[in-house]
């Protein structure tokens, strides 16, 4: 028998509160965390009587979902779920980011949480998901498509003069103009100001602390050489442990700080940047391949064969990239 549970947000979370419960149709709790299914998952799955299923493994349907479980660290993943109206439990304290954060509502998704924030509601709390609630058809609001129909119906047959046209045609730029600056300032606003501020406290707690020391002589030696490089890329890229470093390029923002750090030292040559910067990047992306499979509605059985074995392309690609990266790079910096 199902029982409906509420999920809160994490003392340092946001979103929710998530009171959800299993239908006979809509009951899997879907694991997209690497490694398996997360502790989370499973007692969401324990709790209600649902499924715990991994996603990275296994494909299911969005209409068989009850929840997600994910562990963002503020990139897609954050908002591809929302955006498909299905429950959002983020295991890391991430609020409304990435390119999908205006779907990220706190009626859908919830972060930082942990097995704590798990317990047994009433089933006259249960919020439905927006996925299952039937809209009426004279009460649904128009689409754009349906709006522009209309209008051209409207003024068929009927011919503006040049005036008019020019009129239109330039409100026509302006207003793409205008969306495109807006877009511009919320992305750097909610994005790049806080992956700098990330960066320049990295950079501070390297110089302060003296750990740019211990840096220069263990990681420069190996970052220095081609063989070290490629042993990078290579760790970077195993299939078990890529999907755990991939959430948020988190893994690769800070190696990035530390070697970019060692390079401005002189403590690694600089013809080594490049190459560098494939070998840490050999695992990004490895968290959002079976996200990106559904987004692109893959059947369940093509993303059970397609995330195993992009993960595994990766371990002949990264390395690969590292080497051709090498060869670009000779003479670059002379």
């Amino acid at each position: 028998m199902y029982k409906a549970i509420t999920i809160t947000r994490g003392s340092a979370g946001w979103g929710g509160p998530l009171t959800m419960k299993p239908t006979e149709k809509r009951n899997k709790v879907v694991s997209v965390t690497g490694g398996g299914i997360h502790p989370v998952a499973a007692k969401i799955a324990e709790m209600t009587g649902a499924t715990a299923i991994d996603g990275f493994s296994t494909g299911v349907p969005d209409d068989e979902i009850m929840v997600v479980v994910i562990d963002c660290g503020g990139t897609a993943r954050c908002g591809v779920y929302p955006k498909k109206k299905l429950f959002t439990v983020n295991l890391t304290a991430v609020g409304q980011s990435g390119p999908l954060a205006k779907f990220i509502t706190e009626d859908l998704y919830v972060s930082d949480v942990t097995e704590n924030c798990i317990s047994y509601a009433d089933d006259s709390e249960v919020t439905v998901s927006k996925v299952e609630q039937p809209e009426s058809a004279e009460k649904a609001p128009k689409t754009k498509a349906q709006a522009r129909a209309e209008l051209e119906q409207m003024n068929a047959g009927k011919k503006k003069n040049i005036i008019t046209r020019m009129g239109i045609g330039v409100g026509a730029v302006v207003n793409k103009f205008y969306q495109a600056g807006r877009e511009t300032i919320d992305m750097t606003i909610k994005n790049i100001l806080p992956f700098m501020a990330f960066v320049s406290m990295i950079l501070g707690i390297i110089q302060a602390s003296g750990i740019g020391d211990v840096i220069a002589n263990t990681i420069s030696p190996i970052a220095s050489t081609l063989p070290g490089m490629i042993v990078i890329s290579i760790v970077c890229a195993l299939p078990f442990l890529s999907p755990i470093l991939g959430p948020g390029a988190v893994i690769a923002q800070v190696v990035g700080s530390l070697l970019g750090v060692q390079i401005g030292l002189g403590n690694i040559p600089p013809q080594y940047a490049l190459p560098a910067l494939f070998a840490i990047d050999a695992q990004v992306g490895a968290d959002f391949v079976p996200v990106g499979l559904s987004l692109g509605e893959a059947e369940p059985e093509t993303i059970e064969l397609g995330v195993p074995a992009v993960l595994y392309s990766r371990l002949i690609t990264g390395p690969l990239a590292v080497v051709i990266a090498y060869v670009f790079s000779i003479g670059l910096y002379a």
